[in-house]
């Protein structure tokens, strides 16, 4: 944990680590976004426009400026957890304030996820594809497919060791790319002036174009703006923001020189496929080495995606807002973690495209509009951040005014990329929002019919079944897992299991329940000992980004517990205690079985129905918590959504 700080302080480690892992995706899009806004006929040949070329940059400085910088590294880096950022890091932080606030959660969620899968196939196709002008038959999917294979495979394995190049690498390549820039902005100075924003309005306005087609071209330069948020936890906001102003400094150098070399080329008609502006601007000779810098680039832009889908998904499991999955810890390095079923999810995601769209200039319609859904979900969840910040209302009304209005934009000229692409961003958007949905809805269903008792109401029993020797002694240690908020309650099903479903003698009986905090790295427990040494709760209180294994937490506080003399865990049995054995623990999992669902809504009806099946690809309840299977019993209970029918019967004896 110190490490985990110390890097968040502003330092050159911080500083290359930032550079390393945030600024993949926004920092690669100069492969493919002027190549983009010059290619808005969606001709093969496109004749170059100076009205186009200046207006295009000042897009993009003020879209940078705007977007990125204030709304981002500015405004909603202030929304900091404990250290952590993200989407669903800002829904912890705001959730009490409205129940409503988990759609945008889920909706911005989803969208970041399918954000994910589109990225790594269009930068890679992108640096690879510029090869063509130098091998016109060069199998460029084959080779895209391979590079992609190769990094979902090496997932398992962690990326710690790669991860320690990331920052020097991008270093190389930002500067690369300002150094590009420069040698051609020194060749026309002029083009500086297209930082005036009156020439994006200018070509916005201007009835030759259609600026929403433009606006969808030009949001694909800020797309990345989600990670710089998203990665807080690994850099610091500090660090974050001062290596963005090197960041943003290349990026508009690169813009414009990319700019001077279309201006050279006014009035010609351009096959965009062969002469990507981008490449254009390297030297013949140097060509070969930017290629393979800007693939390591597109590479590293893709790793910094994949893993923070990881993060995304092993958040919404803790939040209860994806099913159970397994999730390895490849590595020793803080937050390094790996999800085999997402990893290829995403893997068969990223096939898809590639072998779908074929090309960067066809995956370009069909990238941006899932991330604008994610950033106006954001900008939602912002501004209740600021309320509870106790900042003016008229500065969050303005916050939200503002970014509705550049977003809201953004998200229409982005529409119009639907029909040529952007359906498959939203159908893999939408599969996933219907994921999330049923699995929190159909909790809050099951929670509503899940009974609680007084457990007070049972000490006396649970004591005399304790020590009734008549009945075979169950275990030394039971401990059960409990979804009931107060120490005074406890499910129904539990009382029933200990002392019906075959009675359960046992020396102490121990309730453990786990709750979930708005903080990420939070790891308390509070002890009550409702029947002294014979019925004990514990309360551990995780953050929303702990591993939740139960097994080895009980087994550390229960060491706590014998340390301090609260609790005796010896064995009773005679010829044991005389050793000093410790007994034996035993846990119990009551798991609830839908019985029946007539009762229900069609909506509720088809809720459960889907929870139904993910729950059958979802890790099982004792797995998902942790636990020693060999000292494990799953019971299952009947989860009563209706009362049973009322049956006649005649006695005719």
């Amino acid at each position: 944990m110190t490490q985990h700080k110390d890097l968040q302080k502003l330092s050159i480690a911080g500083l290359l680590i930032s550079l390393g892992i945030i600024y993949g995706d926004i920092g690669t899009s100069p492969l493919y976004v002027f190549k983009a806004i010059i290619g808005q006929n969606h001709g093969h040949f496109n004749r170059i426009d100076e009205l186009v070329v200046l207006g295009g940059v000042s897009c993009i400085f003020w879209t940078l400026t705007l977007q990125t910088t204030l709304k981002y590294v500015v405004i909603t880096l202030q929304a900091d957890n404990k250290g952590e950022g993200g989407i669903f890091s800002l829904f912890s932080l705001v959730r009490r304030k409205a129940k409503w606030l988990i759609v945008p959660a889920v909706i911005g969620g989803c969208a970041l996820l399918a954000d994910g899968i589109i990225t790594p196939p269009i930068t890679v196709s992108s640096a690879i594809e510029g090869l063509q002008p130098l091998y016109p038959n060069i199998p460029v999917i084959s080779i895209v497919v391979a590079i992609l294979l190769f990094l979902f495979i090496i997932q398992q394995f962690g990326s710690s060791l790669v991860g320690k190049a990331f920052g020097p690498i991008m270093f190389i390549w930002f500067t690369m790319m300002g150094v590009l820039g420069v040698s051609y902005i020194v060749q026309m100075p002029m083009v500086i002036k297209a930082i005036n924003p009156y020439y994006a309005f200018k070509l916005l306005s201007s009835g030759n174009h259609d600026a929403f087609i433009i606006l969808g071209a030009v949001f694909l330069c800020t797309t990345g703006a989600e990670a710089l948020y998203s990665d807080l936890g690994h850099c610091g906001k500090d660090n974050i923001r001062m290596s963005w102003i090197y960041v943003k400094t290349c990026l508009v150098l690169n813009y414009l020189g990319q700019a001077v070399w279309l201006l050279h080329h006014q009035g010609e008609a351009l096959n965009l496929n062969l002469m990507n502006p981008f490449y254009m601007i390297m030297p013949r000779e140097f060509l070969i080495f930017g290629i393979g810098i800007a693939t390591v680039a597109a590479v590293i832009a893709s790793q910094a995606l994949i893993s923070g889908s990881y993060t995304l998904i092993a958040e919404a499991v803790r939040l209860n807002l994806w099913p159970k999955v397994r999730i390895n810890y490849p590595s020793e390095q803080k937050g390094q973690l790996y999800v085999p079923s997402i990893n290829w999810i995403l893997c068969a995601g990223c096939l898809i495209v590639i072998l779908l769209f074929k090309h960067s200039d066809n995956m370009e319609a069909a990238y941006g509009l899932s991330i604008t859904v994610a950033m106006l979900m954001t900008t939602i969840l912002v501004s209740k951040f600021l309320r509870r910040r106790k900042v003016p209302s008229y500065i969050i009304w303005t916050f939200l005014a503002v970014y509705f209005v550049i977003e809201g934009t953004f998200l229409f000229g982005n529409l119009k990329k639907f029909i040529h692409g952007g359906w498959f961003t939203l159908s893999m958007g939408l599969v996933l929002f219907v994921v999330m949905w049923a699995w929190h809805t159909a909790r809050k269903i099951r929670n509503r019919y899940v009974k609680f008792v007084e457990i007070e109401d049972y000490y006396s029993i649970l004591q005399e079944l304790s020590e009734d020797e008549s009945v075979p002694k169950y275990a030394s240690q039971l401990v059960y897992l409990t979804s009931a908020n107060f120490d005074s309650e406890v499910e129904s099903k539990i009382i029933y299991s200990i002392l019906q479903k075959q009675p359960k003698r046992a020396d102490v009986y121990w309730l453990v329940h786990v709750d979930v905090m708005d903080e990420p790295y939070t790891r308390e427990y509070q002890v009550d000992h409702l029947v002294p040494n014979k019925v004990i709760r514990i309360d551990f209180k995780l953050g929303f980004r702990v591993e939740q294994r139960i097994n080895l937490l009980f087994r550390k506080v229960v060491e706590d517990l014998v340390k301090k003399g609260e609790v005796e865990i010896m064995s009773q049995y005679k010829s044991l205690n005389k050793h000093k054995i410790v007994g034996d623990f035993r846990f119990v999992v009551i798991e609830k079985i839908l019985s029946r669902s007539h009762g229900l809504s069609f909506y509720e009806g088809l809720v459960m129905k889907i929870y139904k099946q993910l729950k059958k690809m979802s890790l099982s309840e004792e797995r998902g918590f942790g636990l020693d299977l060999s000292f494990v019993t799953v019971e299952k209970v009947p989860l009563m959504l209706s009362n049973p029918e009322e049956v006649e019967l005649h006695r005719v004896n």
